[in-house]
């Protein structure tokens, strides 16, 4: 039985386990399983695998996608320049096992922002400085989108929430949110912004998918804004990394 995973802090809010028991049930794919690995510290990671012998490749998610990488012994080049991995390979080579690193949110984000973009998108705020936001500043850079990075604490990169006013929620047509506010079970949360000065030229994108509609995107919906979530991110992600490991 080959076995694929996840590996975060909290993954009670995670579909990833039933999006690929579907998948291998819907493609008569035999002989393999997913599973949730629920971990404290990063540092854990090598006695999961010692312990799991037949592991091939994993996802991994919030907090450990930047702390995954002194673990890994290569980087595939869009991971090695985003600084960010999300799905892991397990590659025997004789007798030993080497841990390749690779971003597939970057597919997942791109393919599932673009077609959504008008032509007056050209502008982007990002919330949050996580893993997840540096294949988020990937994809923007690429498309040629520029974005301000908004964090809780005021550096030379980035804005505070506090600096966030009306002119520039009106002249950022996309604002995304990469941060964990509003992921189940903590549905009441969400990133504090003037959502007041959102109107119908905004799109607001969430990487969370776990409410289908965070309070984020609810409160962007109520002004008239476009809304995305993260399920199709998920999805296409899924795919490439599956993609990746098989």
């Amino acid at each position: 039985m080959k076995l694929y995973g996840l590996i975060g802090k909290q993954l009670s809010h995670s579909f990833s386990e039933k999006y690929f028991s579907k998948k291998f049930e819907k493609e008569n794919i035999e002989g393999v399983k997913y599973k949730k690995f629920p971990l404290e510290k990063i540092d854990k990671i090598l006695d999961l695998i010692a312990e799991n012998h037949n592991l091939k490749g994993f996802s991994v998610t919030i907090p450990y996608k930047e702390q995954i990488i002194p673990f890994l012994d290569e980087l595939s080049p869009n991971a090695k320049k985003i600084g960010a991995v999300n799905t892991v390979k397990l590659i025997k080579n004789k007798n030993k096992i080497i841990l390749k690193g690779y971003n597939t949110d970057v597919y997942g984000f791109e393919k599932s922002l673009i077609p959504c973009l008008e032509k007056y998108h050209k502008k982007a705020i990002i919330l949050g400085t996580g893993g997840a936001s540096k294949a988020v500043k990937f994809v923007l850079d690429k498309n040629n989108i520029s974005y301000t990075q908004v964090s809780r604490t005021k550096t030379n990169n980035y804005i505070t929430y506090n600096e966030l006013d009306k002119e520039i929620i009106l002249s950022n047509q996309i604002i995304i949110n990469t941060t964990p506010l509003g992921t189940f079970p903590d549905v009441d949360s969400s990133p504090k912004i003037p959502y007041k000065y959102l109107n119908s030229n905004h799109l607001l994108y969430d990487l969370i998918y776990n409410p289908s509609e965070t309070e984020f995107l609810f409160f962007g919906r109520k002004q008239g804004s476009k809304t995305i979530n993260g399920l199709k991110m998920l999805e296409l992600q899924a795919e490439k990394a599956w993609e990746i490991w098989s």
